[in-house]
């Protein structure tokens, strides 16, 4: 009997501390569900890696592909996901990373946050999150301290495994202080849900009122948010990620940087213009990244454009000393 209520009260600590673990799973659950909404969100004790339940919604993203063979095909549908790649890439490439990141060129507040909503609708997090983890792989490029390096970590960890960590969800807010000082971008960058979900609604209602109105059109308004949102989204996420992943590894090294950086013209053309790491990465501040004139960059000639408008200005140029090095190379 006494052997008994010894091992009774031996295992009471046990138990104890299985009830204080399962506290804690839980409350490391709510937190990882709150982060889908507010990214500001504290993930609390949970030390593991990957919290399987935050990225939850970056694989159903995944998934929700397959349902084109329920919803089928229409040329209107296949539109909106071109036209919608086009413009969240040029969000991404020209404001996100060129303004952003490394403040190429100028804008006005209101400009400035209307293309950080459209970068936002990408769903690759806030402007604030993006520009400042962009700003550490600049500061430490390629060596081990950097965030997404493919020569030390490997081409999946550099592609996408490196923003799906807990300890790369946080927004590194000492390197974007010149950018969190307005409330408008810390709230966007705080509820990135918004401007997706703000996407995928405005789909759904034109797909629905395509099918409603013009009933030539074969479209409805779950096609519109598969093709127009996840397909786009999807092709979207990994044209960007080749960047981190295959820009370091593939290409031609013009410059003698640091880094492994390398100009990748099929790149360039798939991302409007960032394939041209190398010239990048040797001089980063350049509203052009295509150096040459045959080196195609699109988000640059668009930037142009805008500046014809004026709703972008004091476009930062190719300094002259690299126009002559390139022109030495003929």
């Amino acid at each position: 009997m006494i052997n008994k209520l010894i091992t009774r009260e031996q295992r009471k600590p046990e138990l104890q501390l299985s009830h204080e673990q399962q506290n804690i799973k839980v409350e490391n659950h709510k937190a990882s569900l709150l982060a889908w909404f507010d990214s500001s969100a504290n993930l609390g004790s949970d030390n593991s890696r990957f919290s399987w339940l935050r990225i939850s919604p970056f694989i159903a993203i995944h998934l929700s592909v397959l349902l084109v063979f329920w919803v089928g095909f229409s040329w209107i549908a296949l539109a909106a996901c071109a036209l919608l790649y086009f413009i969240r890439m040029f969000a991404i490439t020209a404001f996100y990373h060129r303004y952003f990141s490394h403040k190429s060129f100028k804008t006005s507040r209101f400009f400035q946050f209307v293309f950080a909503f459209i970068g936002a609708m990408s769903a690759q997090r806030g402007p604030l999150w993006w520009a400042s983890h962009h700003r550490v792989h600049h500061a430490c490029s390629d060596s081990p301290e950097d965030p997404h390096s493919p020569k030390h970590k490997g081409s999946l960890w550099s592609h996408m495994l490196w923003f799906l960590t807990n300890e790369n969800f946080a927004t590194r807010e000492e390197k974007i202080s010149d950018f969190s000082r307005y409330p408008e971008l810390r709230w966007l960058d705080r509820f990135e849900i918004v401007a997706p979900a703000f996407l995928i609604l405005m789909l759904f209602l034109t797909g629905e009122y395509l099918a409603n109105s013009y009933q030539g059109s074969s479209t409805s308004g779950l096609q519109m948010v598969v093709w127009g949102f996840c397909i786009s989204t999807v092709i979207l996420y990994h044209a960007t990620y080749t960047i981190n992943s295959l820009a370091h590894r593939f290409g031609k090294r013009r410059f003698q940087t640091k880094d492994d950086s390398r100009n990748n013209f099929w790149l360039a053309l798939l991302t409007l213009g960032e394939g041209w790491h190398n010239n990048h990465h040797y001089y980063a501040t350049c509203a052009r990244q295509g150096f040459a004139w045959y080196e195609i960059d699109i988000s640059y000639y668009i930037l142009k454009l805008l500046a014809v408008f004026g709703i972008v200005t004091d476009l930062k140029p190719v300094p002259a000393r690299i126009k002559k090095q390139i022109r030495g190379e003929f």
